[in-house]
């Protein structure tokens, strides 16, 4: 196992003193990272291992507890409080709409990571709501207001930020954008079945293109079939998106996840919602790569800690 040990530019990394380290765990479809933190939120180790999905949520939940003892054990000091990010609207006694891990729904997050690691403050929020958090703390939101975060990977979701705070919504179901209505006669399908890592990757084998969405978006450079449907996919998200800044107003929009990182996706979006929308918002790319989640429950962690007090 690699261990990442991380410091300011040509600084050991440092602890968080009597205080202990924060701990951050991020749940994904695809991958799972947890990170160790010093008292500022600066990652001292942090590692990213697969989810295994088709095994079902026990075993990704446990391997990632694992990992969170042995990144801890290898820093050497106590845990503060833990952060954890997770799909869907979490629940005390289970998580809603996290469909795409089997049997996600019925875990208690907290509760694991109390009982395996012995933390008593751990806070637990949506991975979207968590990498907006990230963003308004050290990334794109910190001078921008309203914004609104877009994540673009294994599924599809978005969060609100007004005022330097993540808007949770009635439900804590806010951003949760992959349950729009799209295409075909009412009431059509998921927006998250048409585009989304693993939408993508569907057409992709539809299509013949090997590389899943990434080698459809590679295929996507040259005019054909590939295009063509690609076009369409982000036709329909670039609607959708459409309607949420026409409702938000936001100063900026920030793409997170790893079907973001495609420049032609992102190129097409930016020339959509320009075409369309009276008052155009920035739209960046996070400046986190794949850590935006990660960071945000490490400030999970960190602002919990206060209120524990």
């Amino acid at each position: 196992m690699t261990v990442r040990l991380v410091g300011r530019a040509g600084e050991p990394a440092s602890l968080a003193g009597d205080e202990g380290v924060l701990l951050g765990i991020d749940f994904g479809g695809t991958k799972m990272a947890v990170g160790v933190a010093d008292g500022e939120g600066r990652l001292l180790a942090s590692e990213r291992v697969p989810t295994y999905a088709e095994k079902g949520a026990p075993q990704a939940l446990d391997r990632a507890l694992e990992l969170a003892v042995t990144l801890v054990g290898r820093v050497g000091a106590p845990v503060a409080a833990a952060g954890i990010a997770s799909p869907g609207v979490v629940r005390p006694d289970g998580i809603d709409l996290a469909p795409n891990v089997p049997g996600w729904d019925r875990l208690r997050l907290a509760d694991a990571v109390r009982d395996r690691l012995g933390v008593p403050t751990v806070a637990v929020d949506n991975d979207l709501n968590a990498a907006a958090l990230a963003e308004l703390r050290f990334g794109a939101l910190r001078d921008a207001d309203p914004g609104l975060v877009v994540g673009l990977g294994t599924g599809v979701a978005a969060a609100v930020t007004v005022r330097g705070a993540v808007l949770p919504g009635h439900h804590g179901a806010a951003g949760e954008i992959g349950y729009a209505v799209a295409g075909g006669p009412w009431p059509g399908t998921m927006l998250e079945l048409d585009f989304s890592g693993r939408a993508l990757d569907r057409l992709a084998d539809d299509l013949g293109v090997p590389g899943g969405a990434a080698g459809l978006a590679a295929a996507a450079e040259r005019s054909g079939p590939p295009r063509d449907a690609l076009v369409a996919r982000v036709d329909e998200l670039a609607r959708h998106l459409a309607t949420c800044c026409l409702l938000l107003d936001p100063q900026r929009v920030v793409l997170v996840g790893g079907v973001a990182g495609s420049d032609l996706i992102r190129g097409l979006l930016v020339e959509r919602l320009a075409a369309v929308l009276p008052y155009r918002p920035d739209v960046v790319l996070s400046g986190f790569a794949d850590d935006a989640a990660l960071l945000g429950a490490v400030v999970l962690a960190r602002e919990a800690v206060p209120a524990a007090r």
